[in-house]
């Protein structure tokens, strides 16, 4: 599962983004990759382990939610049961 949420920019700065990607590890967990950056320049990239899907489906919702409040825009989601 992936989403990609965009900030509008403020005068001449490029957009900042948040890339959200859930996926299953070799082990059987979840981990969850959160990418922050501006578009075009440098980005970061924070990975949380879960054990279980359930787990790691809630804080990738809380994650998108977070920054759904900071004013990002949902701009792409992908996976059978993405959330919108």
């Amino acid at each position: 599962m992936r989403l990609f949420l965009q900030q509008h920019p403020d005068g001449h700065e490029a957009p900042r983004f948040v890339q959200l990607t859930l996926q299953p590890d070799l082990l059987g967990g979840w981990v969850l990759l959160r990418e922050t950056g501006q578009v075009g320049g440098r980005s970061t990239l924070r990975r949380d382990q879960f054990l279980d899907q359930p787990s790691a489906l809630k804080a990738l919702e809380t994650a998108r939610d977070a920054q759904l409040k900071r004013g990002f825009q949902l701009m792409f989601a992908r996976g059978s049961d993405a959330p919108a």
